[in-house]
């Protein structure tokens, strides 16, 4: 169970960081430690002091309640989790025009994390090629997208599906005359 608790706590570190767009680096400089103690503590190898968690909580930017509020303590059977599409965040990546994102969900998973989101892609919509630290699963809902690597392009209509390392350059194309869909998952390690 500690592990698990360790698991969650280190997950949402890591996803409240990346949603500030922080460092490592800049985070541990807010929080007065090191980068090096940010790092073990986002993969889940140590466990910080309760003063020291406070701290990078404080530096996160987030109310103590919220933070533990979705921390699982007692370990039962794992909660059905439902989310109405009124309540996915919008954010923001990369230089983009025309690429409006929905997070749907984001989980932890033993030793990774993955993160659900709605990606909208209107008619013109560009960005510059783009690499993720992460595996990426692309699910076309609507529309038709060639997505665009160094070396290959592959073109993704309704129903199609696709599984990448996000590490390889790329960047989707609306090559429809009409708005494109797409459920992504990005895995973190």
């Amino acid at each position: 169970m500690q592990e698990e608790i360790l698991l969650q706590i280190s997950g949402k570190i890591k996803e409240r960081r990346k949603e500030l767009g922080i460092t490592v680096q800049e985070l541990a400089d807010k929080a007065e430690v090191s980068k090096g103690l940010i790092s073990q503590i986002e993969n889940s190898r140590t466990i910080p002091s309760l003063m020291v968690l406070m701290d990078i909580i404080k530096s996160l930017e987030i109310d103590l309640n919220s933070f533990f509020k979705d921390i699982n303590f007692h370990k039962k059977d794992a909660p059905v989790l439902v989310k109405r599409k009124d309540n996915y965040q919008k954010f923001e990546k990369e230089q983009a025009v025309g690429f409006n994102y929905s997070r749907i969900l984001t989980k932890n998973i033993k030793f990774s994390t993955a993160d659900f989101v709605l990606l909208e892609l209107e008619v013109n919509a560009h960005r510059p090629m783009v690499k993720t630290e992460a595996f990426e699963f692309k699910y076309m809902i609507e529309g038709k997208v060639e997505y665009q690597f160094s070396k290959k392009k592959i073109i993704l209509e309704k129903g199609d599906s696709m599984l990448f390392d996000g590490r390889l350059s790329h960047t989707p194309v609306n090559i429809g005359d009409t708005k494109a869909l797409m459920l992504v998952v990005y895995f973190f390690e």
